[in-house]
Parts: structure tokens; sequence; C-alpha cells
């Protein structure tokens, strides 16, 4: 079983969530910007379909990216040379999940439903949601969004239109967050995508601890600019 919040309740014990599924921790609550503030403070994401009761996450293990475990692949290294494509930062978030809300292949719903949508939307107007862009031609081609809070940030979703246009975004947003001094960036769950780049697998209790030491910190300046250009 688990617990069922009401808005303002505590969060349950990280250590009573679920094995199976993996990291169910708790149902109800709200989607306030303070409410999901205090749940990613503590190592804990919504999750859920539209219709269904808001469903809280803690996984164990944690898929993260250290910054400075980032692997660049020799092609991949080679499309980071060229300029044809332009990275902006929080030019269209609406956007970035709309297009990360669309099915997948042989999917047929999105967990990045209206409630989601608005949610996050909120938080981004308050500097704390933030997207990360690759433009090609004048047109979006793919990106993602997530949450900062002291020195991590939290990644939600992304996309792609083109190839590689997600991984691009990916590689410029972590070598900034790495000039900015952020220690952690948190994935969730594991994805053959996400360790091709340097994300692994950690332990409940080390990401909570790694969280605790990082997301007290000075946060960067609410509004984002980029200052890192790709150099060989």
């Amino acid at each position: 079983m688990i617990s069922w919040i009401a808005p303002d309740s505590p969060f349950p014990p990280l250590e009573t969530a679920l094995t199976t599924p993996n990291g169910l921790l708790a149902a109800g609550g709200d989607l306030s910007p303070k409410c999901l503030i205090e749940a990613y403070r503590q190592g804990i994401f919504p999750w859920f379909n539209a219709g269904e009761p808001i469903l809280w996450w803690s996984p164990n293990p944690r898929m993260v990216l250290f910054p400075n475990e980032l692997k660049i692949s020799h092609s991949l290294c080679k499309i980071l040379h060229n300029s044809h494509y332009e990275i902006r930062i929080d030019s269209a978030f609406n956007q970035v999940m709309q297009a990360c809300a669309l099915p997948r292949k042989k999917e047929t719903s999105t967990w990045i439903h209206s409630d989601i949508l608005s949610a996050y939307t909120a938080l981004h107007n308050m500097g704390i949601a933030h997207s990360i862009e690759t433009w090609e031609n004048g047109e979006l081609s793919g990106g993602l969004y997530g949450i900062a809070q002291g020195k991590v940030f939290f990644g939600e979703s992304m996309f792609f239109k083109t190839p590689n246009a997600s991984k691009i975004a990916f590689v410029h947003l972590v070598k900034q967050l790495e000039r900015w001094g952020f220690g952690m960036i948190d994935c969730q769950m594991k994805t053959a995508h996400l360790a091709s780049l340097g994300a692994r697998e950690i332990t409940r209790i080390e990401f909570s601890q790694r969280l605790k030491q990082l997301v007290d910190a000075t946060d960067q300046n609410k509004k984002w600019h980029f200052d890192y250009v790709w150099r060989k």
C-alpha cells in the first residue's frame, strides 16, 4: 500500500516507496508550485495519466548524469562542430513541452497532459522550469525541459524532429551547467539514450545524500542566459 496525501501534507519517507512498480511512493496532493518544488527538493516527481490520481515517484536505483562524466561520441562531436544549428534557452518553453507530449512510436497516449503542461508552465514563469532548444533554419528541431533547484537540474523530457537534435541540446545544457557549478543532473529512469551520454544508475540513498548537499546551493539567476560555446 502507498500513502494518500492531502494538499500541504508532507510526503512519506522515501524508503517506503514500492519496489513494484519501482519507486511508487504516494498518491494525491496537488500540482501547485509549492508542492512540486518541495517534491523535487526531496527527489520526488509526479508521473500519472490524465484522469488518474496524481502519483509520486522515487525510483531505486536512480539514473543521473554527473556533468564531468558526459560522454560525447566521435560522430556526435563532429555534429557539434557544425554551425547549421542554434541553441536557445527558454525561448519556446510551451512548444518544447507540447513536442515532448506527442506520443512516441507504438504509444497512443502521453503523461504530459494539460494538468502537467499548466503546472510546469507556472514553474517556468517563476524562473524554475527551463527549456533548452535546438533550432535549425529557424525551426525548432529538438530540445528538452526540466527543473532547476540549487545546483541540481531535474530533466523531465526531451524530443527531436531531426536526428541528434535532442542530443545537441543536452550536450550544451550539460556543458553550461558544469560552468555554473551544477553537481548533478537527474535523469529519473534508465534509458539507453542517456546511458550513451554518460548517465548511470546510483542508489536512492546516494542520490538523496548528493541531493541534500546540492539543493540548497545558491541558485543560478532565475532568467537563464547561456554563455557556453562549443569548441574543439
